[in-house]
């Protein structure tokens, strides 16, 4: 293709490519190819290798490539560009590169491995044959590379040592002659790996590396048993190492180096004694058989250190010198020292170490005796037996002896050694303050052990919880208390403890079974009623659901702490006699434990009792305790002084409250309902509450008639079954008390004339068209008894005058009796 300029036409130039040093070149040499454009300009130029652009390299002349690998194989081409014409030059013919391994070099080694230390080994380092080359790069023959047919270009070989290919040099221990490489008297410092490379003056220039692993083992290790003796024949016997030596070495298994499996060439022994190594040999004292030297009739003049050696025809052909073994004679027989642990008495249930010390320790067997000397116990390897004390039958005299060699050549018998056994005490739990608690208290458990001695105890606790966190949980502690401050769900379980003292244990105590319950409830009843008649006595009875240790209780009436509740460790409180001002509601509560720990409060309790106020009067309108719901009712307080400051309360379903619709002194109720159904009084200012009344609300059509006061015994009870619709007496009814039929009237009505104390209760009436709820019925004590006083004394005064003064102090102490009574009321509190 021609260009043409300004009326000039010029050729593209076509670059040739050159290879240095050969367009066949060896692996790891430097290969420069050169692009050559005959034309002059300043020229880029850009490679290709077989037929692709080569993007990695820059635009130079040259393409260097500093270490030729088998990946450079290829053909090669360039292109030259520059800016003026003309711009390009053509495409270059392309130059094959071939690429081809270096020759390879293989070390030999003279002797098997391993290789045993103070042997001789060569290494001999064996170039690849040209043929054998060429061949395996599938090259045709080339004379210029011949190595083997051109032998002026002779090979140089260099030795190196260890990953870090330190060159090695001949020393006192190596030797380099050409191709071989000589180590005298190897050691274990010579175990690594050995490389050789074949360097010459002409291409190739060298060879690649090889490596070969040399080992290097010790030779064998004797061992030998050592022998204390006294006037008896004693042998010492070398052993010598089998499969422990091919472990020792990290070696496989060679049958060629089994010297046990194939006992030809066997081993000779060669005994030495003394610091000066004096060979042995067989005489009247000594005999040496193979492996065993026999020291007849020992005397002070053995002591001394022995060594052994073996040697034999084969590879290894001799061992190691054994490491020296002391030979001691003693004197008379030795005698153990008998000693136990613990030392003191034994506890049964417990094990007792016994322990037989001797001087050697080594190469004995060991003898036991119980009670008696004429037949062994136990015989035992070591120097210790422990003992199972199970009874106190186990105590007593113990024995020991040791014994070696065959035929067994005893020492003397131990002194005696006493075991003295004590039955192990039990231990007992207890729970403070009960096993049946509640979430939030204090729980102190105590571990007991009753024992003589003055050893403090150490105390394992053992719980079987029902919660995952201390199913067969185990604690260790050295105090007998264990308190738990705030005890919760998590700690319900079995707990049992055992006493440690040392090394023994006591017998482990009954389980205690620790029940955690939620918050306690305090609940209060009465006895024998809450209703009740002025003088007669009743009994509050406060109790702890599900628990009754070690509480203590008070008591509350109207939410006010009663001061003189007697704070015991019952919890009855009795009011006898009971008065007017003991009305009230009444809770309480248990308490129990350091720091105290409160039940809650009680359900109330209300408690009424009813009499002659003297000062003021509930009247009811009308007046009975039982009224038909939708009915009104009035209720006034009514003080024969002065009724201002008296109020009417209730309470109804639990709850104290003034009368809804109240004027001054007097609450009207225009509709009843079975709400307002509860016990009314009359309430001062200042808290005093008298005239307590029943006040009861049916909603069905049969109502009781009663006095709404209580009755003055003497008198007639007058009872009536009223119907609502109309509002009268019925023909026939039934009459019941307690649950039980009294009477059956056809008019309607009961009268019961001459009322006593036995004549209280529950009253209710039924009849065809239903039945009326229940009232209470008080009898209170007649006042003739005052009366008669007054009679007496009205007599008196008008038959002697003189007898005034006298009637005046009869009265004033009357009086003086019946203020005390009302006054001061005595309370007992039982439990």
């Amino acid at each position: 293709m021609s260009f043409i300029y300004s009326g000039f036409t010029q050729e593209r130039p076509k670059p040739v490519v050159h290879v240095h040093p050969d367009e066949n070149v060896f692996s790891g040499e430097k290969v420069t190819l050169t692009c050559d454009i005959q034309q002059t300009g300043d020229w880029q130029y850009n490679w290709n290798k077989d037929g692709i652009p080569d993007s990695s390299t820059r635009q130079d002349k040259n393409y260097i490539i500093q270490s030729v690998g088998w990946s450079h194989s290829g053909v090669y081409s360039c292109i030259g560009s520059r800016s003026e014409a003309p711009q390009h030059s053509e495409y270059s013919k392309g130059v094959t590169l071939t690429v081809s391994d270096s020759p390879t070099s293989t070390v030999t080694v003279s002797t098997d491995s391993p290789l045993f230390t103070g042997e001789t080994v060569n290494l001999t380092c064996v170039i690849e044959f040209y043929s054998d080359w060429r061949q395996r790069n599938g090259l045709t023959d080339d004379r210029k590379y011949n190595w083997t047919y051109y032998q002026m270009y002779e090979w140089r070989y260099g030795w190196y040592k260890g990953t870090g290919n330190v060159i090695l040099q001949t020393s006192d221990r190596y030797t380099v002659n050409r191709d071989t490489l000589t180590i005298r008297g190897a050691t274990e410092s010579d175990q690594d790996q050995y490389e050789c490379i074949g360097q010459r003056s002409k291409r190739p220039k060298s060879s690649q590396f090889i490596s070969v692993y040399l080992y290097v083992t010790d030779d064998l290790m004797l061992n030998h048993i050592k022998r204390v003796v006294n006037h008896h024949n004693s042998s010492l016997k070398s052993v010598t190492q089998r499969v422990n030596w091919r472990r020792r070495n990290g070696l496989t298994y060679d049958w060629k180096y089994d010297w046990t499996y194939y006992q030809t060439p066997e081993w000779r022994y060669v005994w030495y004694k003394g610091t000066d190594s004096v060979m042995l040999k067989t005489s009247v004292h000594y005999t040496v058989n193979k492996n065993t030297l026999t020291i007849r009739g020992a005397t002070e003049s053995d002591q001394d250190q022995y060594w052994c050696r073996g040697q034999r025809d084969e590879r290894p052909k001799s061992s190691r010198l054994s490491s020296a073994v002391s030979f001691t004679v003693k004197g008379p027989k030795p005698k153990p020292e008998l000693t136990s642990d613990p030392a003191g008495a034994a506890l049964t249930g417990n094990t007792v170490t016994l322990t037989c010390r001797m001087d050697p320790s080594t190469g004995w067997d060991f003898y036991w005796y119980k009670h008696t000397l004429n037949s062994e116990t136990k015989k035992t390897e070591t120097n210790s037996y422990r003992v199972k004390i199970d009874s106190v039958s186990d105590g007593g005299q113990y024995w020991c002896r040791a014994g070696r060699g065959k035929p067994v050549y005893y020492t003397q018998y131990s002194d005696a050694l006493w075991v003295n056994v004590t039955v192990s005490p039990k231990a007992v739990v207890t729970v403070r303050p009960d096993e049946r608690v509640f979430r939030g208290e204090t729980v102190t458990l105590r571990c007991d052990i009753k024992w003589g001695g003055d050893t403090e105890w150490t105390y394992r606790w053992e719980i079987e919880g029902t919660n995952y966190q201390h199913k067969n949980s185990v604690s260790q502690i050295s105090t007998q208390e264990w308190n738990i401050s705030s005890v919760d769900h998590i700690h319900s379980g079995k707990y049992t403890c055992t006493g440690q003292m040392d090394k023994q244990s006591s017998q482990r105590s009954d389980a205690v079974t620790l029940n955690v319950s939620a918050e306690a409830q305090a609940a209060v009843r009465v006895s024998p009623q809450p209703w009740l008649t002025e003088g007669d006595s009743v009994t509050l009875i406060c109790e702890v659901t599900g628990s009754s240790t070690g509480w203590t209780f008070s008591w509350f009436r109207d939410d006010d702490h009663l001061s003189d509740s007697s704070r015991g460790a019952g919890g009855s409180y009795t009011l006898s006699p009971a008065a007017l001002q003991h009305t009230g509601v009444y809770t309480c509560r248990a308490e129990r434990g350091r720091p105290a720990y409160y039940t809650n409060y009680s359900n109330t309790q209300p408690l009424w009792i009813t009499g002659v106020s003297r000062s003021v009067s509930l009247v009811v309108s009308p007046s009975r305790s039982q009224h038909f719901s939708s009915d009104s009712l009035s209720l006034s307080c009514e003080d024969q002084s002065n009724s201002a400051g008296w109020t009417v309360r209730r309470y109804t379903d639990r709850n104290t409250e003034d009368c809804s619709k109240q004027t001054g002194s007097t609450c009207r109720i225009v509709s009843l309902s079975t709400s307002d159904t509860g016990v009314y009084w009359c309430q001062s200012e200042s808290g005093e509450k008298r005239h307590p009344l029943n006040i009861t609300v049916h909603d069905g059509d049969v109502i009781l008639v009663s006095s709404v006061d209580p009755v003055i015994e003497g008198d007639t009870l007058t009872l009536h079954c009223l119907h609502r619709s109309t509002n009268s007496p019925i023909l026939t009814a039934d009459f019941y008390k307690d649950g039980s039929l009294i009477q059956n009237q056809t008019t309607g009505e009961m009268n019961i004339t001459t009322v006593s104390k036995s004549h209280e209760g529950f009253y209710y009436c039924k009849t065809e068209r239903g039945q009326s709820l229940h009232s209470w019925i008080s009898v209170r004590a007649s006042r003739s008894g005052q009366i008669f006083v007054f009679n007496i004394a009205s007599f008196l005064l008008a038959a002697c005058p003189y007898l005034l003064s006298t009637i005046v102090l009869l009265f004033k102490c009357y009086r003086a009796r019946v203020t005390s009574a009302e006054g001061q009321i005595q309370y007992a509190v039982t439990e």
